[in-house]
């Protein structure tokens, strides 16, 4: 449902990490601001 790009394998683990600590709440405030609709990005990364 959220999904964020980094240039730097050790950013995007330290951001996963911050991401694993904050409370369901936080997370679905991210997911809402980001992707309001919900929709499955992975969906469109592979041919049916």
């Amino acid at each position: 449902m959220h999904f964020e790009a980094f240039h730097d394998v050790r950013a995007a683990i330290a951001r996963e990490k911050r991401l694993k600590r904050e409370h369901r709440p936080a997370k679905i405030r991210l997911i809402e601001r980001h992707n309001p609709d919900w929709l499955d990005h992975a969906a469109y990364w592979f041919d049916q």
